[in-house]
C-alpha cells in the first residue's frame, strides 16, 4: 500500500515537516491514479456493507490539518456513495460553555460510534493538544490549581498520555482509530485562502482571522510535529499525506480506509441453525405467493384482438 509511506510509525522519531506536500516523490500516473481511486471507492463500498451487518468493531477516522488543507472536501469525496446509515461525520467547532464545562474527551467519548459504524472526525481532541499549545491558552482553563500549577511541558506530557490511554481503550473495547494529518504547503494554503475570497460560492468559509493562524504556520506546524510523534501508536496510527494534490490525497485515504477494514476481517452475520431450517418451508411460501400475484396479473390483462377484427373494426370506422 502507497499509504504506508506516509505512516508515522511509534517510537521512530518522524520531522513532519520534511515530508513531502505533493506526489512528485512517488512517480505516479494522475490517470492510474484516478482510475485505482475509483476502483478503491467500490470496494469501500462493498466492504463497509459487510462491516455494518458484521458489526463486531467500530472505526473512527480522525482528519486533522491546519485551515484551508482540504478537510471538508475529502470528506465530501471519499465517503461519497457509501451507505449514510453506517457513516456519522462529526464536526468540532471551539468548544461551547458546556464543553468547557467538562474534560476535554467527554465531548468526543458522546460521538465513539456504534460498532459497525464510522465515525469520521473532522478536526477532534487533538485540538486540546495542538490549537490550546499553539495558541497557549491551557493556563485561562477554569481548573483547579493543582492542574494548572503544573509546568507547561508537565500539564501536555499528561495530555499525551491521556489520550493515547483513551484512544487504547476503544481499541480493547473493538474499536480501531486511524489519524490523518493533511499536509499542504504554506503556499498551496495561501492559494486556497485566496480562492475563497475570489469564489462566491466559497466566501462563507473564510475569516479575516485565517489570516492571523496562517501568519502562524510554521508554530502550528512544529505543535504537530511534536503531537503526532507522541501520540502514533501501533493500534492507533497517524498518516501525514501529501495535501497539495487533492487527487492523490484523496487515494491515499481509500488506501488506508480499505486496509483499516480489511484489517477488522468483516463478514455477512451467519444465519441462526433454527433459522435455517425454516428456509425451505418460507421459500416455498413466497414462490407461492409470487405464482398467485403473476396469476391474478394474467386475468386482469385485456385479450389482443385479432388482426382480423382489427380489420374489421377500421372499415367499420370509416363507414
Amino acid at each position: 500500500m502507497k499509504a504506508d509511506k506516509y505512516l508515522i510509525r511509534e517510537g521512530k522519531k518522524t520531522d513532519i515537516r520534511k515530508l513531502p506536500t505533493n506526489s512528485r516523490e512517488d512517480g505516479v500516473d494522475k490517470e492510474e491514479i484516478l482510475k485505482k481511486y475509483e476502483e478503491n471507492k467500490q470496494e469501500l463500498i462493498a466492504l463497509q456493507d459487510k462491516f455494518y451487518a458484521d458489526a463486531r468493531e467500530g472505526l473512527i477516522v480522525v482528519i486533522q490539518a491546519l485551515d484551508a488543507s482540504g478537510k471538508d472536501s475529502i470528506i465530501k469525496y471519499v465517503f461519497s456513495g457509501v451507505n449514510p446509515q453506517g457513516v456519522k461525520v462529526h464536526y468540532y467547532k471551539a468548544p461551547t460553555a458546556d464543553e468547557l464545562a467538562h474534560d476535554y474527551l467527554w465531548r468526543i467519548h458522546q460521538n465513539v460510534p456504534r460498532r459497525g459504524e464510522i465515525a469520521v472526525f473532522n478536526r477532534s481532541h487533538y485540538e486540546d493538544l495542538v490549537t490550546v499549545q499553539a495558541e497557549d491558552i491551557w493556563k485561562g482553563y477554569h481548573m483547579s490549581d493543582r492542574v494548572l500549577e503544573d509546568s507547561r511541558k508537565k500539564f501536555f506530557d499528561k495530555r499525551y498520555d491521556q489520550v493515547n490511554n483513551f484512544e487504547e481503550y476503544l481499541y480493547e473495547n473493538s474499536y480501531r482509530m486511524v489519524k490523518i494529518f493533511l499536509h499542504v504547503s504554506k503556499e498551496e494554503q495561501t492559494g486556497q485562502l485566496l480562492e475563497r475570497i475570489e469564489l462566491p460560492e466559497k466566501n462563507w468559509k473564510f475569516r479575516a482571522d485565517d489570516l492571523k493562524v496562517r501568519d502562524k504556520y510554521d508554530a502550528y506546524l512544529k505543535c504537530f510535529n511534536d503531537v503526532i510523534n507522541r501520540t502514533s501508536t501501533k493500534n492507533s496510527p497517524w498518516y501525514v499525506l501529501p495535501g497539495d494534490q487533492r487527487w492523490y490525497t484523496r487515494y491515499l485515504l481509500t488506501e488506508i480506509l480499505l486496509d483499516a477494514l480489511k484489517a477488522c476481517k468483516p463478514d455477512y452475520p451467519e444465519l441462526p441453525a433454527e433459522e435455517k431450517e425454516k428456509l425451505p418451508e418460507c421459500r416455498k411460501i413466497l414462490t407461492e405467493a409470487m405464482a398467485g400475484y403473476e396469476a391474478e396479473k394474467n386475468e386482469k390483462k385485456p385479450e389482443k384482438k385479432s388482426d382480423d377484427s382489427k380489420k374489421k373494426a377500421k372499415k367499420k370506422s370509416k363507414k
